[in-house]
């Protein structure tokens, strides 16, 4: 089913640009204010940064948004040109930005794909896979809490205040059971019987009080069978290309906020694991927020997490983390949201 153009510029939306821009300003100043320790003059501790760091937390962040691009390049089979690519990572990521993480970007994506030329069937397969990729890395990571790698996090946590510690492990396993439970189900549905997932849609609908929904199902269910057709015949090459480069990708994105931790206070090996995997229990939190783009719950996790470790810094470290990893988007956003509304709805004469 074709996404409709009116529901997907509710999101693309450059006035909602604002309340997630209020709220993650808000949450730190907050923080920064009912914290006594912190005082104004902290703020001037900025220039204390190691630039050598903050320079590779920018080269972090341009390879995570160029992995974006190849990601594209790779999974299309190079259908769609450098600028398209750009173009869909660039607004792809700034409804993520606008929008809860429960909510998703998956319609949006599948609209930029089709205006970008691709049809419906291969628009619905990009998005699933990427979205089936992006899963499996967070599952892979998260995993490690198995081998009791978070336990020493958990540990540092205990010693909060309010049963901090209970509360971030319900939502991190919380969170780890949904994105498990949706990675596998996209799996079987795409992959191996997706005829099957559209007669359990359509079965469960069939229930009197469901029935209202049973039209919505047979249409995902017909969505599900052409992306798993469009999908036919990829070789495992394909797939390991797919998975390295998305690797990458999520690694970069991670280490964004080390080295711009490192900037301001040394770290050893072990501590950069550390560091590491409490940006996994992070982003696990920022999976399950209600707010648009986690706007205020990151930051008022990252103060939880890095507090203790940081001191003066956290602050400052925050808002830098959030400026690479979230304010960016909303400006890029704010940018090129017009000039691609041009480029894609002018008439063919125009933009020949």
């Amino acid at each position: 089913m074709e996404p409709d153009a009116k529901k997907v510029f509710k999101t693309l939306n450059l006035n909602k640009i604002w309340l997630p821009l209020l709220l993650g300003l808000a949450v730190p100043a907050y923080l920064f204010i009912s914290d006594k320790d912190v005082t104004w003059s902290s703020l001037r501790l900025i220039a204390d940064a190691d630039w050598r760091y903050m320079f590779l937390a920018f080269l972090a962040t341009l390879l995570r948004d160029i992995g974006y691009m190849i990601r594209i390049k790779v999974l299309t089979r190079n259908d769609l040109n450098w600028l398209s690519c750009f173009y869909v990572v660039v607004l792809w990521e700034f409804a993520a930005a606008v929008t809860p993480s429960v909510a998703g970007g998956g319609i949006v994506a599948v609209f930029l794909f089709l205006r970008e030329g691709v049809n419906l069937g291969k628009a619905l397969a990009y998005m699933v896979v990427i979205s089936i990729f992006d899963n499996l890395f967070f599952l892979g990571a998260t995993s490690l809490n198995f081998l009791g790698v978070y336990d020493v996090i958990f540990t540092e946590l205990a010693t909060l205040e309010n049963n901090f510690e209970n509360s971030l492990q319900f939502l991190f396993w919380f969170s780890q059971v949904i994105v498990a439970t949706y990675t596998l189900t996209m799996l079987l549905a795409i992959f191996i019987r997706p005829q099957f997932f559209k007669w359990l849609l359509v079965k469960i609908t069939s229930i009197p009080f469901l029935k209202r929904w049973q039209p919505a199902a047979s249409r995902h269910g017909d969505d599900l069978i052409l992306a798993s057709e469009a999908l036919q015949g990829e070789q495992l090459s394909h797939w390991l290309k797919l998975g390295l480069v998305t690797l990458i990708t999520w690694t970069a994105r991670y280490l964004v906020l080390n080295f711009v931790i490192a900037a301001y206070v040394s770290m050893s090996f072990t501590e950069h694991l550390v560091n590491l995997g409490k940006q996994f229990i992070i982003w696990t939190v920022m999976l399950v927020s209600p707010t648009p783009g986690s706007s205020g719950t990151a930051e008022f996790f990252y103060k939880q997490l890095y507090g203790n470790a940081l001191g003066d810094y956290t602050l400052i470290t925050a808002v830098l983390w959030r400026v690479f990893t979230y304010y960016l988007y909303l400006i890029l956003g704010a940018i090129y949201l017009p000039r691609w509304i041009r480029r894609v709805f002018a008439p063919k004469k125009d933009s020949a």
